[in-house]
């Protein structure tokens, strides 16, 4: 009889480790989706569809819009990109015409929003006071309007281009885009004195412009 009892428990002690024994488990394998196996940090880029490489943002720009007159094929309004050179408005306007020379014009000179480009313009003639006159070709000229310069000879700082205001005595390139760029902030001159309101126009220089010019 206990040997019948011992037989019982060894068998169902037999069963009972076979039930217990550890399976193998076959997981099926995942494969990484490309779109989502990088992670995007805020403010990155996106990703192109094909390369993987950053997909190109436009870069910002600007434009300069300025009037080219005188004796060009296409005298009027141009607009270019930012950065431009007067050489460029030139080239915009179809060029110089047949014979006319751009010597009197600094072609490698950054363009300014708003300016004129004058070009085949007669030199200013020297007054005895000092003061340079307005360029003859400008009177009745491509804009319709008045000239730079004025009776007795003198720029009227109103009216005058760059080009005129860089003839006046101690006035170069650099100060007469100062002269225009305050004109164009402020309107216009409603006297003289107000020169000494330019940047780098001080005592000495006002005393030189001054008895060239008038508004």
């Amino acid at each position: 009889m206990l040997l019948v009892v011992a037989l019982v428990a060894v068998l169902g002690a037999g069963l009972l480790v076979w039930r217990s024994r550890p399976t193998a488990v076959t997981v099926p394998s995942v494969r990484p989706d490309p779109a989502r196996s990088a992670p995007t940090r805020p403010g990155a880029a996106p990703l192109a569809a094909t390369g993987g490489s950053p997909a190109a943002a436009p870069s910002p720009g600007g434009d300069v819009t300025v009037d080219v007159a005188g004796k060009v094929h296409h005298p009027g309004v141009v607009t270019l990109p930012a950065g431009s050179r007067v050489a460029d408005a030139v080239a915009a306007a179809g060029g110089a015409l047949p014979g006319e020379s751009t010597a009197g014009v600094n072609l490698a000179r950054r363009l300014t929003d708003g300016e004129q480009v004058l070009v085949g313009a007669d030199p200013p003639a020297a007054a005895p006071t000092g003061a340079t006159a307005g360029a003859g070709g400008q009177s009745g000229g491509a804009s319709g309007g008045s000239s730079g310069g004025a009776s007795g000879g003198k720029v009227n700082l109103n009216s005058a281009t760059e080009q005129q205001l860089d003839t006046l005595p101690g006035v170069g390139p650099v100060l007469a885009q100062r002269i225009v760029a305050w004109r164009q902030q402020h309107g216009r001159f409603a006297s003289v004195d107000q020169l000494r309101e330019v940047s780098g126009v001080g005592e000495r220089k006002f005393a030189e412009i001054s008895a060239a010019v008038t508004v």
